[in-house]
């Protein structure tokens, strides 16, 4: 595994160096603050992802809009992504910009303007990213949607964009609270990797984030999703060409021991052209023109998710059985070791690929710093190499039950 430092500052500002990439002259400074969709309630979705847009707004210090031409004007690249579980913002840039991107990052902490006139023509950005992604996108619409059926009670019942009306209603006072619930140095971790050196690092962030106050205690999520009592299914229509099916697990949190055997199945079923999937649906039956299986683990239990869009004219229905029929083969055993094989080597290659790269060392490391836990990491290349197909048998048997699935069918309406 990678090598780093750590440095906690008296306001609890957790900093992590990363060096990677020794005399690329290049960093990643990446931010990521422990608060994402998880931590919104009913009737207020969507709040964490339109604080992202608006941290590029005014400061105390900086103009609407500088902070972007500030890091352009050093030759940098910045963005930001809003999860379920956490918000992350990060500059790429030269290594002699990093004392300009942490006072970048320091003055959006502690000096974010929040004014209303900004804050309005943003709500109408979000609303056309909501209309773009999800309501006029059929794939995008079965997500959410997807969520909706099979979260009851915990904020997971949305994603992070969140709902129209929530996006349509929300006031700017209801933004300032949420900024300053969570957008503190105690539920921060500041990761740089790439050409660093780990004393100039502490130095220097010491300087620009140490005399950032806290602002209070960070509300605790008591939200725990009632354990599923059946399977849950339903039919939803949009203009669509094709129909599109979702079949979706729960699973259990991101540190579970579970994880790593469901992430194989996610890459035996479907990564690549040797994937199950690919081989079934695609090649030999021609049902579908596009599929996903992937595992989406969070800090609290969520999904193992399938998606498919079929080929014009196939009934999702028709897909689904394929589907299930697939999932019976594997936990009757139908798993080859050579398949096994294949899994492991190309888990090992992408993730050690990952971590020479200073963007996807910090997306991958943060991540789980930010979720609340290294070690299911440290441990990942191990237990996915110490994986056999009895294990992945067992956790298919064990989570690929219909008591405990979601089905989702999208659809054009009174189309047969």
């Amino acid at each position: 595994m990678i090598s780093y430092e750590k440095k906690v500052l008296k306001n609890k500002l957790e900093i992590y160096a990363f060096p990677v990439n020794k005399n690329s002259g290049v960093i990643s400074v990446d931010i990521f603050y422990k608060v994402g969709s998880r931590n919104e309630t009913m009737g207020k979705s969507g709040i964490a992802h339109m604080l992202e847009h608006l941290n590029f707004k005014s400061t105390k210090n900086l103009r609407a809009g500088e902070f972007d031409a500030i890091v352009k004007g050093f030759g940098g690249v910045d963005n930001a992504s809003t999860g379920f579980d956490y918000t992350h913002y990060y500059i790429k840039c030269a290594k002699d910009n990093l004392d300009k991107a942490l006072a970048l990052f320091a003055e959006l902490m502690q000096n974010l303007s929040l004014k209303d006139e900004e804050f309005q023509p943003e709500r109408q950005v979000v609303l056309e990213e909501r209309r773009w992604r999800t309501d006029n996108n059929p794939l995008g619409y079965l997500y959410f949607r997807l969520y909706n059926h099979a979260f009851l009670y915990h904020p997971y019942h949305w994603t992070p964009i969140g709902f129209y009306k929530d996006i349509e209603n929300w006031d700017i006072g209801d933004i300032k609270a949420f900024h300053k619930s969570f957008y503190q140095p105690q539920n921060a971790i500041l990761l740089v990797s790439g050409d660093v050196e780990a004393r100039e690092l502490f130095k220097k962030a010491s300087e620009h984030f140490e005399g950032i106050k806290n602002t209070g205690k960070i509300p605790k999520i008591h939200t725990k999703e009632p354990k599923q009592d059946g399977a849950r299914r339903a039919e939803i229509f949009k203009e669509t060409q094709t129909e599109l099916l979702a079949l979706a697990f729960k699973i259990p949190n991101f540190k579970h021991k579970d994880i790593p055997a469901l992430n194989a199945l996610a890459e035996l079923l479907g990564s690549g052209k040797s994937a199950i999937l690919s081989e079934i649906l695609v090649d030999k039956l021609s049902l579908v023109n596009e599929f996903y299986a992937f595992v989406n683990d969070s800090v609290d239990e969520n999904l193992f998710i399938f998606i498919t869009n079929c080929n014009p004219g196939v009934k999702a229905e028709k897909v689904e059985k394929k589907l299930l029929d697939i999932l019976h083969s594997l936990k009757q055993g139908k798993i080859s070791k050579r398949s096994l094989q294949r899994v492991k080597n190309n888990t090992r290659s992408d993730f050690i690929f990952s971590l020479n790269n200073a963007s996807s060392l910090a997306n991958i490391y943060g991540s789980y710093l930010a979720r609340g836990d290294l070690s299911p990491l440290l441990n990942y290349e191990k237990n996915i190499a110490t994986l056999e197909v009895e294990d992945l048998i067992k956790v298919a048997s064990k989570y690929f039950v219909k008591e405990n699935s979601t089905t989702l069918i999208l659809r054009k309406e009174n189309n047969g």
